[in-house]
């Protein structure tokens, strides 16, 4: 029986009591309607768009047609947010070869990308006001795909990939800051509303606010924890003045997980557990904000104005960050009902947002919830729980999602995202000539299904 069984709301409600669960559900989608202040602008409603890579630039970094295409879906979708896509700031720091890039040479493409996004928000609506759109600016560390490095050696993650990654040096982060400064200004100048310090996801940035046992000045303590982002913040808000500053945070980075029968088991670790950010030094399988809220709490005072909440690991704890319904290609079967994880999402960012409750945060894990996300959206912002409400996987198979929501009060169950995590394998086939397949919704969107079939071939999988 699949996970997934409910036809109807009171289905679904009466599941989520059964098994114990707090996930409430309103059919009034009227606070998601409402306008969220975010530093000096307004969004025009309370749906955002993750930032869903796409894998589909072209070799020098720029966007493909398939990325201007996406974002222009993204755009007539009517979410009042575009939290766009990671972009690498240096050639090294990209996960993979058709990663977006930002530079003086890219810069021209970026900004012409985003004038044919707000030219698709008009013609779909008249206007672009209210319409906020953002770009996320990454280094990939260890998953870095040409030249890896890694914050420290962590045995357990190390065994997954990067074990014989470069460790990075002080000197390299310090230039590394500059680097993200500087692609600040590029997004300004190209027209972005916001930029996104990373920090999710177990890349350079996550790692290295779990550096603990890193030694010199970026490591260690919770002050050289942070240090490094603390000094991004810094220097952008000094140098690409009236651009907003946002970031991207796992609350919870937990452990690595393998297949175990027939779902999944966490990897052998020692206590205290060294390697893990917003987890329990003692039980790294049980999350504990206090140093997510604070360095929250920190970065507001160097002009953070928007945080997007997420956790987890893609590359050895997917269920974490993203409850699905069948695995992906390199990964397991899911460890636990899904609906744990929808109630851990959102129970962790009610802990952060009630934290700081008038710094607008954006909460994650609604997708696996299907044509039922905005019901759990809805009653989530009107108690308080979070600010504005976004899809991801969900985006790329239902782009309409904010439309449908705001204009219709449903959501379609024949264009939702189903959770069979296609998009990941796509993520994963690397054996053409661009050495990177492009991602995106193969059930729903019929320009991937072919290119799943190729990838299946190429990659050989069964």
């Amino acid at each position: 029986m699949p996970y997934f069984h409910y036809r109807e709301l009171d289905e679904l409600r009466a599941d989520i009591a059964a098994r114990g669960h707090v996930i409430p559900l309103d059919g009034d989608f009227a606070p998601l309607a409402a306008p969220a202040r975010i530093g000096e602008r307004v969004a025009a409603n309370r749906l955002a768009v993750h930032p869903m890579e796409g894998c589909d630039g072209n070799a020098d970094g720029t966007p493909g047609e398939l990325t201007r295409r996406r974002w222009r879906r993204f755009a007539e979708g009517g979410a009042a947010l575009l939290w766009g896509e990671a972009t690498a700031v240096v050639p090294e720091g990209r996960a993979n070869p058709r990663q977006l890039l930002i530079s003086r040479g890219t810069a021209p493409a970026l900004r012409s990308m985003l004038e044919e996004t707000r030219a698709a928000r008009r013609a779909r609506f008249g206007t672009d006001a209210g319409f906020i759109v953002g770009l996320q600016l990454t280094h990939s560390g260890r998953w870095s795909h040409a030249a890896p490095v890694v914050a420290q050696r962590a045995p357990p993650i190390d065994a997954v990939r990067g074990a014989g990654a470069a460790l990075i040096a002080d000197a390299e982060l310090e230039r590394l800051a500059d680097a993200f400064a500087d692609a600040a200004v590029l997004a300004r100048d190209a027209g972005f509303d916001f930029v996104d310090i990373k920090q999710c996801h177990t890349y350079l940035l996550n790692e290295l606010l779990a550096s603990h046992t890193r030694e010199g000045a970026y490591g260690g303590t919770f002050a050289q924890r942070t240090r490094f982002v603390r000094e991004v913040f810094a220097k952008v808000a000094a140098r690409a003045p009236g651009i907003a500053l946002a970031t991207r945070l796992n609350m919870y980075d937990g452990v690595p997980f393998r297949p175990d029968g027939d779902g999944a088991a966490p990897t052998a670790f020692d206590t205290p557990y060294r390697y893990g950010w917003g987890a329990a030094p003692g039980d790294p399988l049980t999350p504990d904000l206090a140093e997510p809220v604070r360095l929250v709490g920190e970065l507001r005072a160097l002009g953070l104005g928007l945080v997007n909440l997420t956790m987890g690991s893609p590359y050895f704890n997917p269920h974490v960050g993203r409850p699905f319904e069948r695995p992906p290609v390199d990964g397991y079967a899911p460890p636990e009902h899904p609906l744990v994880g929808v109630e851990r999402h959102l129970a962790l960012a009610g802990t952060m947002q009630r934290a700081h409750p008038d710094l607008p945060m954006i909460g994650t894990g609604y997708s696996w919830l299907r044509q039922f996300a905005l019901h759990a959206g809805a009653a989530n912002v009107a108690a308080g729980g979070i600010s504005i409400v976004g899809l991801g996987r969900g985006a790329l198979a239902y782009p309409d999602f904010a439309v449908d929501g705001l204009e219709r009060g449903a959501l379609d169950a024949n264009r939702a995202c189903i959770g069979v995590s296609y998009c990941t394998a796509l993520m994963r086939a690397k054996h053409n000539d661009l050495g990177q397949y492009p991602t995106g919704c193969v059930p729903r969107d019929r320009v991937y299904a072919p290119l799943l079939r190729e990838a299946r071939r190429t990659e050989g999988w069964r």
